[in-house]
C-alpha cells in the first residue's frame, strides 16, 4: 500500500509517534520517513527504538520511552526537542492488548471479574495516561511555538465495548475521551488535534496465534495507517480539527470532504 497521497510530502516535518517499535506505531513511523519527515521512534527498550530507527533511515531517531512514567516522558520529549530543534507532530500511539491480560481473549473470552487489577492498570495507565503524560508535555511546547498537531490513535467502538473485552476496550473509550477534551481545549488556538483508528483489528501480533485463518484473513495490514498519518501530518491539513478519521474508509472521506482530490 502506498503511504503518501499526492502534494503530502513532508520534507522539514518533525514527528513523535509514540509506541512506534512495532504494530501501528511503527508502520506510521515508517510512512512518515518515507514521505520525508524526521520521525522520533520510541521504545521502552532503548535499544529497540534505535534498530528500528536505523532500519528507518537518516530521517528517524530512536528514543527511549516509557509513556506510564513523567520522568521519562520529560526525559524523552526534552531529547527529541534538542535533536529536532522542535516538533510538529505527536502521534499518541502507545499501548499494549488484550494478550497480557488473557492470552486467548478471542477464543476463550475472560469476564470483568476475572481480570486481575494489576493486568487492568497496566493496560489503561499505559493507553489512557500514557497518551495524557505525552500530550501533556508536548503541547504547551507547541502552543508557545504557534503550530502542532496531535493525532491520537484510537479503535472501534465496538471494540471498547465487546464482551471479554477489559480492560482493552474501556482503555480505548478513555483515550477517545481524553482526546476529545483535548480538541476541545485546544480550540481556537494554533494546535489541531483529531483521532485516526483503523477502522478493524490489525494485523499487528495482539491477536492469539490460534484465532481461525478466516478471522486472521480479514485482519488490515498495519500499513493502512500509512496515508492518513501522512496526510494529517501535512500542509494539506492545516486547520483540521476534531475530526474521527477511519483508516479503512479515508479515501472515501477524503473525497468526500475535498471533491476532485
Amino acid at each position: 500500500m502506498t503511504t503518501t497521497i499526492s502534494g503530502c510530502e513532508l520534507n522539514g516535518v518533525r514527528a513523535l509517534v509514540t509506541g512506534s517499535s512495532s504494530g501501528l506505531g511503527r508502520a506510521m513511523a515508517q510512512a512518515l520517513t518515507e514521505a520525508g519527515a524526521r520521525v522520533a521512534v520510541s521504545s521502552r527498550d532503548e535499544r529497540r527504538a534505535r534498530e528500528v530507527a536505523a532500519e528507518l533511515g537518516d530521517g528517524a531517531l530512536g528514543v527511549a520511552l516509557d509513556v506510564r512514567d513523567a520522568g521519562s516522558v520529560s526525559t524523552a520529549v526534552d531529547t527529541v526537542y534538542e535533536a529536532f530543534d522542535g516538533l510538529d507532530v505527536l502521534v499518541n500511539n502507545a499501548g499494549i492488548g488484550m494478550r497480557t491480560v488473557n492470552p486467548r481473549f478471542m477464543t476463550d473470552p475472560q469476564p470483568f471479574w476475572e481480570v486481575s487489577g494489576t493486568g487492568f492498570r497496566d493496560v489503561l495507565i499505559t493507553k489512557a495516561t500514557g497518551t495524557f503524560l505525552v500530550s501533556r508535555a508536548v503541547v504547551p511546547r507547541m502552543l508557545k511555538d504557534g503550530a502542532g498537531r496531535i493525532i491520537t490513535i484510537s479503535m472501534s467502538e465496538s471494540t471498547m465495548i465487546r464482551r471479554g473485552f477489559v480492560p482493552y476496550g474501556p482503555s480505548g473509550a478513555a483515550v477517545e475521551a481524553l482526546a476529545k477534551v483535548m480538541a476541545a481545549d485546544l480550540t481556537d488556538t494554533p494546535v489541531t488535534a483529531n483521532i485516526l483508528l483503523p477502522g478493524g483489528a490489525t494485523a499487528t501480533g495482539m491477536i492469539p496465534d490460534e484465532v481461525d485463518e478466516k478471522v486472521r484473513a480479514r485482519l488490515l495490514d498495519p500499513s493502512i495507517m500509512g496515508p492518513p498519518i501522512v496526510w494529517l501530518a501535512s500542509p494539506a491539513a492545516a486547520g483540521i480539527h476534531d475530526q474521527r478519521i477511519v483508516a479503512r474508509d479515508f479515501t472515501e472521506w477524503l473525497n468526500a470532504r475535498e471533491p476532485g482530490i
